[in-house]
């Protein structure tokens, strides 16, 4: 017997078309599309070692042509594609990002829309239509499992939940019927997975990875649904549960509440302003506020405190990644007045001897009242101790970039450029941005994807 939660989740997804999405969600679909292609493009960079190590991955492995490696300048099959573009789709760390579910959903939903979407020759509209498809199933997946929970057993709430939210995209677009979608669902539950194991990792390589895995396997379990391969039959509702496997303290009642009449999965997506883990941008924002009021110098400044929620600093204090590590990125931030793609691979700390001095100067410590509002707000209080005794604290509770202090279109804009200019010349950028423009109404994503495929231009 099929599961209740189950099946109503699958039959809600093979009974929805483009056009029953919310036209207000679907204009925010697009600006997020548009935001993450721009740092998904940025990833092949070629100085940038984790986008050119998967695409030569992908290369050698070889495969049917038939989906795009973003700055590859070739094709592969469907699976290898959503594993490439994945990875990268997260590798800038810039793209946008669900606070309150602790996801990084445009990551695995472009790669994830773009790879079928050019095997099934899908419109502009559908395409669309999956990603904001995905991005609600993955929120609702990481809601119900609680992220926290994942947290707390080591596991990546954007891999995890991914997983299904990828299979969700991949589905609509293969037009899987209620069934399919079903053993799909089952089959993804089979292979989610995404320790955190990555924080040791200080290549940055397998941080996104995660992201291109969730996407590959989400793509291979629909396409085994849609052949026919058996699965799991209620992977949300009896038996092994994803619920049992991955949380001590679930909310199965979160999978499928107001369904298809809410959806925060893209709704309450946050843009970022900075090339960083998410836990850091209030922070950020704290800091460079307080350096523009004080006009304090790195050589001002005797000793900064960040203080956290309890149930996150662990992400943050001291990790081994530079974009998740406090004690790099707000030194880089005080050194260099700005945080950029390149400071991910680049360690300033061997280039740049203030900012080797002062990440020795910054302490991170965990905040149990701050930790109430932990994960809906990633709540920080910096604290900058300068030279001449003076102490300046600023609190934020939120970020640029979230629904509720969004960023002005021109910064959205400026963004973009940089992103997307750091591979592409400027008539390829324009191209682009008339491309993603023009989506909603487009036959299908040929355009986007030729714009994408091509190596990076001569900068």
């Amino acid at each position: 017997m099929t599961g209740d939660k189950t099946q109503q989740l699958a039959a809600w997804l093979a009974g929805t078309t483009a056009g029953d999405i919310p036209g207000q969600i679907l204009r925010q679909t697009q600006a997020v599309v548009t935001d993450g292609v721009g740092a998904l493009l940025a990833a092949a960079n070629p100085d940038y070692s984790t986008g050119q190590r998967i695409i030569r991955f992908v290369r050698d492995q070889g495969g049917t042509p038939e989906a795009s490696v973003v700055g590859g300048g070739f094709k592969t099959s469907v699976v290898n594609a959503a594993l490439a573009n994945g990875t990268m789709g997260y590798a800038c760390d810039v793209e946008p990002h669900h606070p309150e579910a602790i996801l990084h959903p445009i990551a695995i939903m472009v790669p994830t829309a773009m790879a079928l979407a050019e095997r099934t020759h899908a419109s502009g509209a559908d395409f669309l239509g999956a990603v904001a498809l995905g991005c609600e199933v993955e929120y609702r997946v990481s809601m119900a499992i609680q992220p926290v929970e994942l947290y707390n057993l080591g596991f990546h709430p954007s891999a995890v939940a991914g997983c299904f939210g990828a299979t969700a995209c991949a589905a609509f677009l293969l037009k899987l019927g209620a069934e399919q979608t079903v053993r799909a669902f089952g089959l993804a539950g089979c292979q989610a997975s995404g320790m955190m194991a990555w924080e040791s990792d200080p290549t940055e390589n397998s941080r996104p990875f995660q992201m291109g895995m969730a996407a590959r396997n989400g793509v291979t379990a629909a396409l085994l649904a849609q052949g026919e391969f058996g699965g799991p039959s209620g992977i949300f509702d009896h038996g092994h549960t994803v619920f049992k496997a991955f949380s001590r303290n679930p909310r199965p009642e979160l999978l499928t509440k107001a369904l298809g009449r809410e959806w925060a999965g893209i709704s309450e997506l946050a843009i970022k302003p900075y090339s960083t883990v998410s836990f850091l941008h209030p922070a950020l924002d704290a800091l460079f506020e307080m350096l523009r009021e004080t006009k304090l110098t790195a050589v001002d400044v005797r000793r900064v405190t960040l203080r956290f929620p309890r149930s996150g600093v662990h992400c943050v204090d001291g990790n081994p990644l530079k974009s998740h590590c406090a004690q790099y990125v707000l030194a880089v931030a005080i050194a260099r007045g700005a945080i950029d793609v390149s400071d991910l691979f680049i360690d300033r700390r061997e280039t740049d001897a203030a900012v080797a001095a002062l990440a020795r100067q910054v302490d991170v410590i965990h905040d149990d009242e701050l930790d109430k509002l932990f994960p809906d707000f990633y709540a920080s209080i910096l604290e900058i101790q300068t030279v001449d005794g003076r102490t300046v604290a600023k609190r934020k509770d939120i970020a640029r970039g979230y629904p509720e202090a969004p960023m002005p279109q021109s910064e959205l804009d400026a963004k973009f450029e940089h992103l997307a200019g750091s591979v592409a010349a400027p008539a390829r950028v324009r191209a682009l941005r008339e491309t993603l423009a023009g989506l909603p109404a487009a036959p299908s994503i040929t355009a986007l994807s030729d714009l994408l495929r091509a190596p990076a231009d001569a900068r």
